[in-house]
């Protein structure tokens, strides 16, 4: 199978586990091992999703790039050439999408009282800049990481895992906070609004432009590691 291809069918599959791993996680914590919904019953669904980022950053690495998020995926395309953003947004975002609503599908059938996942509980426009500053944050952390400490995969997905977490729980009382495009198109798709004017307004263009302030602003603030290095090596030689 090829690269393209293969990346592909990874986005598909992890898309899909994704939106199932965020249901498991909270039924193994409040079903299984019978936790209430305070404080220690908080602190153990997030202990379990942290583990859980680590899991999907590990499939992540074996898949040479597979993802479940368009946000992830469409940063770096921003940043390369015409043919792999057209390859981003023509083919890995929609198998994200697909897989995300198919994974969804599977999950209403089999547990039917999970819920209908995120929900917007605040103006449109609140909801839009919600949005849109949380990813903001994200995607600037992410290309942080990725300049600063580019082979630490541990503490790269320690410091990511938590910064995520922490920005979803800030979101979670005003737009379900999932900074994922995809998996909400997965359960709007269900509910059948994933056509409505709030949905895309507040879950695919805020976050995409959120998404093109946060690259042009790092381009513009921090300069590119090959001119900084060479700059220090000329320094050195002076």
């Amino acid at each position: 199978m090829g690269g393209g291809a293969g990346l592909i069918v990874s986005d598909f599959i992890i898309s899909f586990m994704w939106v199932w791993s965020g249901v498991l996680v909270k039924i193994f914590t409040y079903e299984v091992l019978r936790m209430e919904h305070d404080a220690m019953g908080e602190a153990v669904r997030c202990s379990l999703y942290i583990i859980n980022m680590f899991f999907f950053a590990f499939l992540g690495k074996v898949t040479n790039g597979g993802s479940y998020n368009p946000l992830t995926v469409l940063y770096p395309a921003i940043s390369g050439d015409s043919s792999q953003f057209i390859f981003t947004a023509g083919a890995r975002i929609p198998a994200q999408v697909i897989g995300s609503i198919t994974g969804v599908r599977y999950i209403i059938q089999t547990f039917p009282e999970v819920g209908r996942g995120p929900s917007l509980n605040v103006d449109i426009y609140i909801g839009a800049l919600t949005e849109g500053l949380l990813t903001f944050a994200i995607v600037i952390l992410s290309l942080g990481l990725a300049r600063n400490i580019p082979g630490s995969f541990i503490r790269k997905t320690w410091i990511s895992s938590v910064s995520k977490l922490t920005l979803q729980i800030l979101g979670s009382d005003l737009t379900g906070g999932y900074l994922n495009p995809a998996s909400v198109m997965g359960w709007a798709y269900a509910r059948g609004d994933h056509i409505t004017k709030e949905h895309i307004l507040v879950y695919w263009l805020a976050p995409i432009q959120a998404t093109l302030l946060a690259v042009w602003t790092f381009k513009l603030l921090v300069r590119p590691l090959k001119e900084q290095n060479k700059k220090t090596i000329n320094g050195k030689s002076d």
